[in-house]
């Protein structure tokens, strides 16, 4: 099995990305899986061409892509991706669009097809905070996982596909008072818990994991 593991650059004033630092740490095999790699720009429409071309070179069985979210408190599998970009700060090159459209002909939302509930619980099980994320936002992170879903859904039906949100790094909140962070470490066994359920998981578990708001 072959898992292409993404991760995004820093953006925002932020000198370095939780994402890129702990997926760099990541190990190379993961429940007998190869996992590749790959560095994505926080910039739209470039995050998802450089996924889409990794996706097409390394045909990869499953697609976990990485990003930031500061200010939660655990790692949160995404459950749905929304077409639509609304960027509430400019990317990496000073594009800032505004209730755009992903794919004209893509469809309103593309659910993950990882088992994402499967993955809150391994992540829990190797004693770390998660939770299931019902929205990824409208920002360079859903527009990758938007993308990836889009071009699965297109081309290659049989891979799977999702999106997985960290905290900030302890460094980055030193000047962020009250606000959760975790340790490199500590995120690195959260994402290899994620890849091992991904692995072991064809189907998603059933678990109660929704929310009242």
């Amino acid at each position: 099995m072959k898992i292409l593991l993404t991760a995004f650059e820093p953006f925002g004033g932020e000198p370095v990305n939780p994402a890129q630092e702990a997926v760099a740490k990541v190990k190379d095999t993961i429940a007998g899986a190869e996992i590749v790699k790959v560095s994505v720009p926080v910039v739209f429409g470039k995050a998802i061409e450089t996924v889409r071309a990794a996706m097409e070179k390394e045909q990869p069985d499953a697609v976990l892509c990485i990003g930031q979210a500061g200010g939660r408190f655990g790692l949160t599998p995404e459950r749905v991706a929304i077409n639509v970009d609304d960027g509430r700060i400019p990317d990496n090159e000073g594009n800032q669009p505004v209730d755009k459209p992903i794919f004209k002909d893509g469809a309103p939302a593309y659910f993950a097809t990882l088992p994402v509930k499967a993955m809150v619980a391994a992540i829990r099980e190797a004693g770390l905070p998660a939770s299931l994320s019902n929205s990824a936002g409208t920002y360079v992170c859903n527009h990758l996982m938007y993308g990836v879903l889009y071009y699965i859904s297109k081309c290659w039906p049989t891979m799977r596909g999702g999106f997985m949100h960290v905290p900030y790094l302890h460094e980055q909140v030193m000047n962020k008072p009250n606000t959760p962070s975790l340790s490199t470490g500590d995120i690195v066994t959260g994402i290899e818990a994620a890849l091992q359920a991904i692995v072991e998981n064809s189907s998603d578990a059933k678990l109660i994991l929704g929310e009242t708001h």
